[in-house]
């Protein structure tokens, strides 16, 4: 029984040797253990030419591998890639530009030539606003210096003119020939010569200057001299004199010469001058000379000073 299982497996050997299977020749041969039923091999189906499936009619399928066509690409997974890369087509391609007509060509180059001369002549007609700015500044300039110039000239001119004109001032001199007696003198003190044209003086007896009039009152009216006085610089003239036997006609009473002798009343002696410069035309105007003076009568000694509020002491 032994030997004939060892005879079986040995014919079972040598078929599967001689009689390989489409695709079990390089598998190794199953060992039956012993004691084990003998199962056969099937056997290999015969080659059959290989038919695709078929293909369902709403898939395309992809055509077949052309032999001459260049080899797969390497960048694929695998190194192989049926997929084709896509193809982009452009319906209309963009037109080729036209070319430049010479006409333009010239426009252009006469817009730019013209541009360019028009921003040279913006530049050279801002420069020259700013010079015409500058030459009105320092025109403008020179129109107030020379105001000013004017102004400081006439102002000299007046300056010199009142300094070489007359100038006419009152003082007091005691009188030689009268005792207790004053004379009011005017002098010329200017550089040009003066001539009287008319004089006034007043005399008042009051209280004390508070009871003067604001302005001098001049009840006796103008004199003019008989004879033309010309008074040269330095030179003096008398205007009026008083003395202590003036006092009586001024005072009236006795009571009242009582009360000046007491000094409860006061006498003043005001007045004017008027005169031309000489050298001057005669419708020039004329200057005024004022003066105030005050009587000091004692018992037995008399006095004048010159004195008053400063309307009564004009210059002009």
């Amino acid at each position: 029984m032994i030997q004939k299982g060892a005879a079986a497996l040995a014919v079972l050997a040598l078929v599967s040797l001689t009689s390989p299977i489409a695709g079990q020749a390089n598998q190794p041969a199953q060992v039956r253990p012993p004691g084990s039923p003998i199962i056969s091999a099937p056997r290999p189906a015969t080659p059959v030419a290989q038919t695709r499936p078929a293909i369902p009619s709403g898939i395309q399928s992809a055509p077949a591998p052309n032999p001459t066509a260049p080899p797969a690409r390497s960048d694929c997974p695998g190194g192989n890639c049926d997929a084709q890369l896509p193809h982009i087509s452009i319906a209309t391609p963009a037109p080729a530009p036209a070319p430049w007509p010479w006409q333009e060509r010239v426009a252009w180059g006469a817009n730019l030539v013209l541009v360019i001369l028009g921003y040279a002549g913006i530049l050279m007609a801002l420069a020259l606003l700013r010079k015409i700015d500058r030459q009105a500044r320092f025109t403008e300039e020179s129109v107030h210096v020379a105001a000013q110039s004017a102004s400081a000239a006439l102002k000299l001119s007046e300056a010199l003119q009142r300094a070489e004109r007359p100038w006419i001032l009152m003082s007091v001199r005691p009188s030689p020939n009268i005792e207790n007696g004053f004379t009011v003198v005017a002098m010329n003190r200017g550089r040009s010569p003066a001539r009287i044209i008319s004089t006034v003086n007043e005399t008042v007896c009051t209280l004390d200057e508070t009871h003067l009039e604001s302005t001098p009152v001049y009840k006796e009216k103008t004199t003019e001299p008989t004879d033309t006085i010309i008074l040269l610089p330095d030179e003096t003239t008398e205007l009026v004199s008083f003395s202590r036997a003036d006092v009586k006609q001024v005072c009236g009473t006795y009571e009242r010469m009582k009360r000046v002798e007491d000094w409860e009343e006061k006498i003043y002696l005001y007045g004017k001058v008027t005169y031309r410069n000489l050298a001057a035309p005669e419708d020039s105007p004329a200057h005024e000379s004022s003066w105030f003076c005050w009587y000091i009568h004692g018992r037995q000694k008399s006095g004048m000073v010159m004195a008053g509020p400063q309307a009564y002491n004009r210059h002009t």
